[in-house]
């Protein structure tokens, strides 16, 4: 099932196809795509939209699930919904269950990989991962610390949503200027799915800021651990040039995995999949494009 760049960003300019309920919010789904199940989770401040420069170079070989996590995208939640990472964990698993996906591959994205590992290692059900630019045992690095401090800032619900509404703001290495090698990434697409809502709606913006909060160094403590009962096949693929999570540290992150290995984009940062999604999408395909009983789908 063919699907061109233009239809995969319309993709998510319409109503999903279903909500799924997971406990005090409700996820978006949208489904395309023909072949092995591969469940696709997003990390922060984006939402699914953020994979639709991977969908075109995947849907001939595997049927895409794409999630709007709570909080985010068109999902549906209140000022009461629990939004946090050990909740989008929780609900991540009961996707799976939901939908019935009882031999899936998970790709995950920046908090979107840590999410997907704790949600699914050692679940019979999943057959491999797909990890982009995520979080790594080797710890959080200083840029990633320093940009979690600005949680703490009083009011950061009001200074959040006025800075990434202000173009030139928006693309300083102290806000999101070093998620991609090419700044101007950061206007067109990615602000009309991702900055402007935070910017445009208090529900988006007050969501972010929960999440954000709700991060816990805990989760990434546990990686190595977590690592060494993920059996299956590990493909990791990495923007060389991300500032969050170095490339060095995906190097020395392979060895902790029974099965992995590791593919560097060129000309990438933390948003590998949205400057370079063929290369992408093609170090993954190797990987997601097989079934439980190992045979490859074309």
């Amino acid at each position: 099932m063919s699907i061109t760049p233009s239809e995969a960003s319309e993709l998510f300019r319409r109503p999903p196809e279903r909500y799924v309920d997971v406990g005090g919010a409700e996820v978006a789904y949208r489904r395309v795509g023909a072949g092995p199940d591969v469940l696709f989770v997003h990390g922060w401040p984006v939402s699914g939209a953020t994979f639709r420069h991977l969908l075109p170079h995947l849907a001939d070989h595997v049927t895409c699930h794409v999630l709007d996590l709570a909080g985010t995208g068109d999902s549906r939640f209140d000022d009461s919904s629990p939004l946090s990472l050990d909740h989008h964990i929780v609900s991540v698993r009961r996707v799976i269950d939901e939908l019935g996906l009882d031999d899936v591959a998970l790709v995950g994205h920046d908090s979107g990989g840590l999410i997907v590992r704790h949600a699914a290692a050692g679940d019979p059900r999943v057959n491999a991962f797909g990890l982009i630019d995520t979080e790594q045992p080797a710890g959080l690095t200083w840029r990633f610390r320093s940009f979690l401090m600005i949680r703490r800032l009083p009011g950061i619900e009001g200074i959040l949503g006025w800075a990434v509404g202000q173009r030139r703001l928006r693309r300083n290495k102290l806000l999101l200027g070093d998620a991609f090698v090419d700044r101007s990434r950061l206007d067109g697409e990615f602000d009309e799915f991702f900055l402007r809502p935070i910017h445009e709606s208090a529900a988006h913006r007050a969501a972010a800021v929960k999440l954000l909060r709700s991060f816990d160094a805990a989760l990434v403590d546990q990686l190595t651990d977590l690592h060494r009962r993920i059996e299956v096949p590990v493909q990791l693929v990495w923007g060389e040039r991300d500032a969050f999570f170095p490339v060095d540290q995906a190097r020395a992150m392979v060895a902790t995995f029974p099965d992995a290995r590791l593919t560097v984009v060129p000309d990438a940062g933390l948003f590998a999949h949205e400057e370079r999604p063929a290369e992408v999408a093609t170090a993954l395909l190797s990987t997601l494009a097989r079934r439980r009983d190992g045979d490859e789908r074309s």
